[in-house]
């Protein structure tokens, strides 16, 4: 069963990134930073991938993918110029909205022949599961 379920996973991201990317023009990788500057206000590219568990490196490029496409802004640092803070732009925010748009409607093809009982089960486990592996489980 488990590497049936990280194969789903996998698939399921691939379906997911390829929609949002073909249809909102931002891949799943970089809406992900957008979502966590909308969350979180501007935030040092530092923070940025500490917040996103990703390398500092793989996190700056995609920034600076951002930036050309004019969905974030990159600013010094006042105290420190060599650190630059990262903000989500009004384009990044439209933007955004589309791909979270494309990626909910992504989902909804994929998960369309379930019943709703069938996903609320499935919602159930899958909260579960995130108690289970973030440590904050009754069990």
């Amino acid at each position: 069963m488990g590497l049936s379920f990280l194969a789903l996973a996998h698939s399921l991201r691939q379906q997911v990134d390829q929609h949002m990317t073909s249809t909102a023009g931002l891949s799943l990788s970089r809406t992900k930073v957008l979502q966590t500057l909308a969350g979180r206000g501007a935030l040092h590219q530092a923070e940025l991938a500490a917040a996103l568990d990703q390398a500092p490196r793989s996190v700056t490029q995609i920034v600076e993918g951002l930036e050309r496409l004019g969905m974030v802004a990159r600013t010094s640092d006042p105290e420190d110029r060599r650190r630059k803070t990262v903000s989500l732009t009004s384009a990044g925010r439209t933007t955004l909205a589309a791909a979270e748009q494309a990626g909910t409607h992504a989902l909804r093809r994929c998960f369309g022949s379930l019943e709703p009982q069938q996903l609320s089960t499935f919602d159930a486990l899958l909260a579960h599961l995130d108690n289970v592996l973030t440590g904050n489980s009754a069990d």
